[in-house]
């Protein structure tokens, strides 16, 4: 029956006789749980409306340099300029809210679905 209930979303498998604390700590522990829940959501979806601004070509070039490569690179390959890369490349950066290639990257990966999954 716990891990029935843990595999549910149990936060907390309380046995009887319990302490009133216990009951108080767990409901604590699943309200700071749902409220960090909800702040990733947000979060996320902060993130998803900033990537949906974006236009084709930009994520193309956004999907390029989070890759690793270069802006001449990313030129050739997409049959551009290096300074229309550039100019794409400001833009994602302006668009998706990164001050860094780092946090650009990091926040592809977060709209990247886990492998395994569409």
């Amino acid at each position: 029956m716990t891990v029935k209930a843990m595999k549910s979303g149990a936060v907390e498998f309380l046995t009887k006789p319990f302490e009133d604390q216990d009951l108080l700590d767990a409901i604590q522990q699943a309200l700071d749980r749902d409220r960090l829940w909800r702040r990733q959501q947000n979060n996320f979806a902060g993130l998803r409306k900033c990537y949906e601004a974006l236009s084709a070509r930009e994520r193309e070039v956004m999907g390029l340099v989070v890759s690793g490569l270069l802006n001449k690179q990313i030129a050739f390959e997409l049959g551009i300029s290096e300074i229309t890369v550039k100019i794409h490349r400001g833009h994602v950066m302006r668009k998706m809210r990164a001050e860094s290639l780092a946090e650009l990257v990091r926040m592809a990966s977060k709209l990247e679905p886990p492998s395994g999954r569409k």
